[in-house]
């Protein structure tokens, strides 16, 4: 693999960090935070130019907040300062990575995500019923992925490709900007809430997907960041691909599949990327209906008592009816948002 250099000086060229700048602040111009940066943009920007010209940045502590739907998530939050040096690293450091992606890896890219993958899921359930007949779907998950993620291996993989050593430093500094004890072999936990976080845990897997396609020649495998299938006529072969999935991910990648990982024939539906997918149907997962439901009426309840606008809520429901709208229950759908935005 030929390995790139020369990237450090377009990364802290001053356009460049002009650029990540107001990608940092699109869709929030009056955050207070941003707000206080933009102030003095061109001297912020200056500052942190000499700091990475001068090898002395070093990233900020995170804010943490838990979320606990779909499941329990810490998300980390980092400084401004530091967003705009993710979005600075990216600029220059996304078509590189992305040439490296097999084309069904839909995370973090352009032309792809959640949608996409769910159209090239019926997409290859089509085709492998009129190869075999009978399918079976190998469903899998890593286990904690983000927090198990290794930061010595994340780093092994990123200079792979990449020669730059004033880059690879800069990537230190941010894949160990949470870490105790740098000097830890077991060193690990890619923060959730992180561009660069996003982009290096699906360059993570990005392993997996070539042992995946080149050394298991699966021909129907599809990823979305941690989770992922496979489509084959036996499930007896699925049951050894599963284990090689699993050795692979312990002794390359020290990662563990989630244990609910299961085979199973496609006629019962897929659960995959918020949908259940069948060849000739896409219906809204269930818990997502419930969740939705439960949320229209804590809106409904929050803005009869004056504590939610309008405008919040216009949004909060444009976005559901879009994840609907690639479904075939849309009427269901609409039924849900009526019954629970009464005011």
């Amino acid at each position: 693999m030929k390995r790139i250099g020369n990237l450090y000086n377009k990364i802290c060229d001053f356009q460049n960090l002009h650029l990540a700048f107001h990608k940092v602040a699109k869709g929030r111009r009056y955050d207070p935070e941003v707000l206080k940066f933009k102030i003095n943009l061109e001297e912020n920007l200056i500052d942190l130019q000499n700091d990475l010209l001068n090898k002395t940045y070093v990233p900020a502590p995170y804010r943490t907040f838990t979320l606990y739907e779909p499941k329990e998530r810490i998300i980390y939050v980092s400084a401004i300062r530091d967003r705009v040096v993710h979005h600075a690293v990216m600029n220059i450091i996304e078509p590189i990575w992305d040439k490296l992606f097999i084309y069904d890896s839909y995370a973090c890219r352009r032309d792809k995500g959640t949608h996409a993958g769910v159209k090239k899921t019926v997409t290859f359930l089509r085709r492998a019923l009129q190869e075999w007949g009978r399918v079976y779907c190998l469903k899998c998950d890593v286990s904690k992925f983000f927090p198990s993620i290794n930061h010595h291996i994340m780093l092994s993989i990123i200079g792979k490709k990449i020669k730059c050593q004033k880059t690879l430093w800069l990537f230190e500094q941010i894949i160990f900007a949470n870490s105790t004890n740098k000097d830890d072999p077991n060193s690990k936990n890619m923060p959730i809430g992180n561009l660069i976080s996003q982009w290096a845990a699906n360059l993570y897997l990005n392993e997996l997907d070539y042992f995946m396609k080149h050394k298991l020649k699966m021909k129907y495998y599809i990823r979305y960041m941690d989770d992922f299938l496979v489509l084959h006529n036996s499930s007896g072969y699925l049951h050894s691909v599963k284990k090689s999935i699993s050795d692979f991910l312990t002794n390359k990648l020290k990662l563990s599949l989630n244990p609910k990982s299961d085979i199973f024939p496609i006629k019962r539906g897929i659960d995959f990327l918020g949908y259940r997918i069948w060849h000739n149907n896409i219906l809204i997962r269930k818990s997502s209906l419930i969740r939705a439901t439960k949320r229209f009426r804590k809106y409904s309840k929050l803005y009869r008592k004056g504590k939610i606008t309008r405008e919040k809520i216009q949004a909060s429901v444009a976005s559901w009816l879009g994840h609907c709208k690639h479904a075939n229950s849309i009427n269901n759908v609409l039924k849900t948002c009526l019954n629970h935005l009464k005011s």
